[in-house]
């Protein structure tokens, strides 16, 4: 393997646009992380939705993630390829802020597309999520990312198979 070859700096193995894209509809599930008071990381597994370069989430009010968005909008989320149809090691991080909703027009078409995403093509389960989920402490998180980190495994593999000839 070439000496000057090292995993250093992976700048280089940026994830595609295209791909990019592909991941975050193959995908349904990212990791939300924000930040507590006392200034801890924290990250939760989440369902999405991505419309309109944005990135929405569902969530009760009762949750601590809720008072800590609103105290600190900055937050991030993580997409990986794990677990989805596509099979190359692609991941994504967004940074970005965080705006909780409650209006009845945001929940009244969030939920909906939820279920159809994570319930496809069962419209009964798709009425039982939508029906469980419209409470009074429902909230959607919307994620408006301002700094996309993109890395594309499948690069530096081939770029680790050239450097060893």
């Amino acid at each position: 393997m070439d000496k000057e070859f090292n995993y250093d700096d992976v700048s280089s193995y940026q994830l595609d646009e295209a791909d990019e894209r592909a991941l975050i509809e193959a995908q349904n599930e990212c990791t939300f992380m924000w930040s507590t008071k006392d200034g801890w990381p924290v990250g939760v597994i989440m369902s999405y939705i991505f419309k309109d370069g944005c990135f929405w989430l569902s969530v009760s009010s009762l949750r601590v993630r809720v008072q800590a968005v609103a105290r600190e909008p900055r937050v991030s989320v993580s997409i990986t390829s794990k677990g989805s149809s596509i099979k190359k090691p692609w991941s994504l991080t967004y940074k970005g802020t965080c705006e909780v909703l409650q209006d009845r027009e945001t929940i009244d078409w969030f939920l909906p597309a939820l279920a159809e995403r994570l319930r496809w093509g069962d419209p009964e389960a798709q009425k039982e999520f939508v029906r469980l989920n419209d409470t009074p402490n429902r909230r959607v998180l919307k994620v408006t990312p301002v700094k996309r980190i993109g890395f594309d495994g499948s690069k530096m593999a081939a770029a680790t198979a050239a450097a060893r000839g």
